[in-house]
């Protein structure tokens, strides 16, 4: 008796496995850090048979995989390029974008900083190496480090686009790979600069300054009265299916939209 328990047991863990199902997620920091695990959790807790796999190595990263076909969502920060949608119509394949939330991206100083607020123009000239000391624009006299994504970024491109008139940045800075690294970078050292996402502005020693008066908040990105504002996406090839699709249906479904507004982002709905 005890044996054949034994073996409807394993048939049953057999079963269990062929229907498990398996959502390789890649691409953008921004969302991949916080926001994806959580929907992810949350998402296990209805559908405990499915599990993840997230990587969240910057924007460029998930678009390719869904170009590559390495994964059924690409998480981005930003718009598909003409060069990722043609490299991918090359191959079959259809850049679909869903857009899950809003952001806004926060210029943050160190925390001792005195500085309470900039102008677009000098964020510009800070960022791209026209101003070098903070005395420039009002601090106490000291060189401005600058804290960057690197270049496979969405924020990266973006904050350019937005920021910066898409001029290169300042050849002295230092390229992180995620918002926290930067948030922590600043929160060190009292002359750095750089910027995150909405969800990553209550880290430790930093502060978000006022661009024009206007402060990155959730109110500000909603009334489109903060300049530094911006989609974010999920790729799929085409129309998502399967567990993709209910994937995406949750992330826009109340209980998705909430786990965006706790993360720190602002709800499409």
């Amino acid at each position: 008796m005890k044996k054949t328990l034994f073996a409807i047991s394993l048939l049953c863990s057999a079963a269990s496995l062929l229907h498990a199902e398996k959502l390789v997620i890649k691409g953008s920091d921004t969302i991949g850090a916080k926001l994806a695990p959580m929907l992810a959790e949350e998402y296990k807790a209805q559908h405990p048979d499915v599990s993840f796999e997230i990587a969240a190595e910057g924007s460029t990263t998930g678009i390719t995989a869904i170009i590559d076909g390495t994964a059924q969502i690409g998480m981005s920060s930003r718009p598909a390029k003409a060069t990722e949608e043609s490299g991918a119509s090359a191959k079959g394949v259809t850049l679909k974008p869903t857009i899950i939330a809003f952001d806004g991206i926060g210029v943050i100083v160190n925390a001792g900083n005195p500085l309470t607020n900039l102008t677009k123009k000098q964020i510009e000239q800070i960022f791209t190496g026209d101003i070098t000391d903070w005395s420039a624009v009002g601090g106490k006299p000291g060189p401005i480090s600058i804290y960057t994504r690197n270049t496979a970024s969405g924020t990266y491109t973006e904050f350019k686009e937005l920021a910066m008139k898409k001029r290169d940045y300042a050849g002295s800075s230092q390229k992180m790979a995620g918002n926290e690294q930067i948030a922590a970078e600043v929160g060190k050292n009292p002359n750095g600069v750089g910027y995150v996402g909405l969800a990553y502005l209550n880290a430790e020693g930093i502060k978000a300054v006022g661009i024009d008066g206007a402060v990155p908040t959730v109110a500000n990105v909603q009334a489109k009265q903060y300049p530094f504002a911006r989609p974010l996406f999920y790729y799929t090839n085409g129309n998502p299916t399967g567990e993709a699709a209910k994937f995406v249906d949750f992330t826009l479904s109340q209980i998705g939209q909430e786990a965006v507004s706790k993360v720190g982002f602002v709800p499409v709905k």
